[in-house]
């Protein structure tokens, strides 16, 4: 067994044992390999050991993976923040957009989007810490936002995705998770619909499935340290 097959197995085995300790079914969960500087040949060990879904931060280096790996059935997300000069190549090559937080993005990335392919799913990226230095938009800022995108041709409005300032402390982890799942459900409460919560990384997956998690986002306990931020 390869280590990444090992390490993909503790993985699952941690997000099966925390979606059992919420109450929650475990495949309700999906899990995202994150391979930011992840070399094809990994990405290629990891779907034979049956990882299907992956996560790029850097358009370019996720453009040249897509097309060295085109023959695998892979489904494709990006999840770093997105410039106005790279929505056109994010809108053709990728499958998922988790980091969206402007109206001028998405409205780039309908028009961008090729009609021979299905709706881009879409994920709100919400600033949930109030960290100036993170990308997203703000708690209060949701609502607007998430009207705007889901009047967008060619998106399809999924959920919210967050990235909290990392933390030891279980109980800040959960709380800060539990706000981004609040601003789901108030969304789901005046009609939205959406269905996923894109949250918890290697670090806190636990508390984030606790807390509602559809889509955990995990590169390091797959993959180990890479050198890149």
């Amino acid at each position: 067994m390869s280590t990444i097959e090992s390490n993909l197995q503790v993985v699952r085995a941690r997000i099966v044992a925390a979606a059992t300790a919420a109450g929650r079914e475990p495949g309700e969960i999906a899990l995202l390999a994150v391979s930011k500087t992840v070399a094809a040949g990994e990405i290629r060990a990891a779907h034979a050991a049956g990882q299907r879904e992956f996560g790029e931060n850097y358009v370019q280096e996720g453009m040249e993976k897509i097309a060295a790996l085109s023959a695998l059935p892979l489904i494709w997300h990006f999840i770093g923040p997105i410039q106005s000069n790279k929505t056109r190549s994010i809108a053709e090559h990728f499958d998922w957009v988790h980091s969206v937080a402007r109206v001028k993005i998405a409205q780039r990335l309908a028009e961008a989007r090729p009609t021979g392919r299905g709706p881009l799913e879409i994920c709100l990226q919400v600033n949930v810490s109030g960290e100036q230095s993170k990308s997203g938009v703000a708690p209060e800022a949701v609502r607007p936002l998430a009207e705007a995108v889901r009047a967008l041709p060619r998106l399809r409005l999924r959920g919210l995705m967050a990235i909290p300032e990392p933390s030891e402390n279980i109980v800040l982890q959960r709380r800060r998770f539990a706000s981004v799942r609040l601003l789901l459900e108030q969304l789901n409460a005046a009609g939205f619909g959406l269905d996923t919560l894109s949250m918890g990384m290697s670090q806190d997956l636990e508390a984030a499935v606790t807390e509602g998690a559809t889509i955990v986002r995990i590169g390091t306990a797959i993959f180990g340290e890479r050198n890149r931020a």
